[in-house]
């Protein structure tokens, strides 16, 4: 049960590490900068990985496995890639007891040994296209960490395709952002904006850097995930050429795209509320808890076996449930304790319901109470966990809305910043002086380029910083 759980409106920081430690997510562990994700924690992860990957085999995928340890001269091969990561990077020099002859750094993404082994395993256009994925862990040497959101040590997957031409490799980018904003709606209750990043902002080494952007409780930005054309960049650093059907040998085409355990964070502050999490039925570890209501021996007896003889029905019609017959807490504390972990539906069980041979449900969004019959309880519970799923997803779209502001000039962009936060559409110069300028300023950054914009944000306009000429608006955000 929550002991003290911060309230969004006094700390949204120090509430979200509350929720994270008190509903047992995640843990500290002895490695600054890391975590230990827990059981109910990796529970949820396991979910979501399991419909990403259904997502990513029916759209063609399959997975494989790389190895931890990177060759050091693997990382300089392509430039602007080392340069983008070289602050992050964790060196192993010694192993065995002895200096290595050459450095080996511990993965911070894998795209220079997937394509030192794509130049072997590639020969011919008919060896193409290359549809990998890996689920893996990941190290970055983060100065500022939290839980989930940025740690030293993450799980993620990542996806490495190669193509024999630029069309394909852009479709592929495409698709996969198609698909992490299907996931992240359709599983996550959570609405995303799917955007590209400017120049300043895109991956090391990439072509160009789709994202989904997701706004957060506090109004802040989250980006969600990305997915990357890396056009020939890596395959020409590491020699990866196919012989064309005409004979001539080419270049591939590359793509990379990944999300990772920062779902889980992002999940939370979308959802939480001060009471804990709130979660989405279709991602939940346990979508309905039983707690049997009793206060002799005899009725003890009778209730917790009417609350197994109710999970084995649900069981049964596929519904993730879990009985609380513990006797040595209360209703009310078990009730505080699955509110806290955001189970989203509650069933009650008490001598009455015996007699009325139904159950009492209470939601967790919005704490809505209603009998339901034991008879035709899978339908009604399925029913209800539907009911919860939609009515988080049109509340996170709501409050984004809200939050969602236009501006004209620049003190009117400092003003909402300041006073409202949110996402902000305002017309930018398209350079990337500009944009540092903005972010030096005001700590806000161009969060993306919105692909699906409206026709009023893509008339030209002036620039809110310098005045000068601007295609369209983009959305600025402080973020995570």
């Amino acid at each position: 049960m929550s002991q003290g759980i911060t309230k969004q409106s006094e700390d949204f920081s120090r509430w979200y590490t509350d929720v994270v430690l008190q509903a047992q997510l995640a843990d500290y562990s002895p490695v600054k900068g890391s975590m230990v994700i827990r059981p109910y924690g990796y529970g949820l992860w396991e979910n979501m990985r399991d419909g990403l990957d259904r997502r990513f085999k029916e759209t063609g995928h399959v997975n494989a496995y790389f190895p931890l340890l990177i060759p050091e001269s693997f990382m300089k091969k392509e430039a602007e890639h080392v340069e983008g990561f070289s602050p992050e990077l964790a060196v192993v020099t010694h192993a065995g007891g002895k200096k290595l002859e050459e450095p080996l750094v511990i993965r911070p993404t894998s795209e220079t040994i997937i394509w030192d082994m794509y130049r072997k395993w590639i020969q011919s256009h008919r060896d193409l296209p290359v549809l990998i994925n890996q689920w893996a862990n990941v190290v970055r040497w983060e100065m500022r960490t939290r839980l989930f959101l940025r740690t030293t040590e993450f799980l993620w997957q990542e996806g490495h395709t190669a193509h024999a031409t630029a069309e394909e490799a852009e479709a592929e980018t495409r698709q996969m952002l198609d698909v992490y904003a299907d996931f992240c709606e359709t599983e996550m209750a959570m609405p995303v904006i799917k955007g590209i990043k400017t120049d300043h902002e895109k991956f090391a080494g990439a072509v160009r850097t789709y994202c989904i952007e997701a706004m957060m409780g506090d109004t802040k930005g989250l980006q969600a995930g990305t997915s990357h054309n890396l056009g020939q960049n890596f395959a020409k650093a590491f020699d990866v050429t196919y012989q064309a059907e005409d004979g001539e040998r080419k270049h591939v085409y590359a793509t990379s795209w990944g999300v990772t355990t920062r779902f889980i964070g992002a999940l939370l502050m979308v959802h939480g509320d001060d009471d804990g999490m709130i979660m989405p039925p279709r991602l939940a570890p346990i979508q309905t808890v039983i707690v049997p209501i009793y206060k002799t021996d005899e009725e003890r007896t009778a209730t917790v076996e009417e609350a197994h003889r109710v999970a084995g029905i649900l069981k049964g019609g596929g519904i993730r449930v879990h009985v609380d017959d513990r006797d040595n807490f209360k209703p009310g504390w078990k009730y505080a304790e699955w509110e806290l972990k955001g189970v989203p539906l509650r069933l009650e069980i008490g001598p009455k319901d015996l007699e009325k041979r139904s159950v009492f449900s209470a939601r967790r969004d919005k704490r809505e109470k209603k009998g339901l019959p034991v008879e035709g309880i899978v339908a009604s519970v399925q029913e209800r966990l539907e009911t919860i799923q939609t009515a988080l997803f049109e509340r996170a779209v709501k409050f984004r809305e809200e939050n969602t502001h236009r501006v004209e000039n620049w003190n009117h962009f400092k003003s909402v910043l300041e006073k409202k936060g949110g996402f902000i559409l305002a017309h930018w110069d398209g350079t990337t002086e500009t944009e540092v300028a903005i972010q030096e300023e005001t700590k806000a950054t161009i969060r993306c380029i919105p692909l699906d914009a409206g026709p009023e944000d893509l008339e030209p306009g002036e620039c809110v910083f310098s005045g000068k000429p601007s295609k369209r608006r983009v959305i600025f955000a402080k973020g995570y």
